[in-house]
């Protein structure tokens, strides 16, 4: 089984979020953070190749998961991810909904 270069495998997991019914709704320019919301959320989840920044943070509050990738993965290993961000968002989400904002 052969590896995918990390924006190879980036590329692999923002195409199986999108086939789970999410949509790109931000990306950076340097083309290696995307933030992908299913329709009708109000939440984000996150996909890139490096942990947030505290600026990350603050212009995207709406991010409830990330699915992170640094070194070579199998597509195998994608789908894996892809998987358990997709299970980590929607418990997030659930905990999110079942708890009203403080202002």
């Amino acid at each position: 089984m052969s590896l995918l270069p990390p924006q190879a495998a980036l590329t692999r997991a923002v195409a199986g979020v999108i086939a789970h019914g999410f949509t790109v709704v931000a990306r950076n320019t340097r083309g290696d953070s995307f933030y992908l919301k299913p329709e009708g959320c109000a939440f984000a989840l996150r996909i890139s190749n490096h942990a947030r920044t505290p600026k990350q943070r603050k212009n995207h509050p709406d991010a409830i998961a990330s699915l992170v990738i640094r070194t070579p993965q199998t597509e195998r290993s994608v789908d894996a991810l892809v998987e358990q961000a997709l299970l980590n968002f929607a418990g997030a989400r659930r905990t999110r909904e079942a708890v009203p904002p403080t202002d």
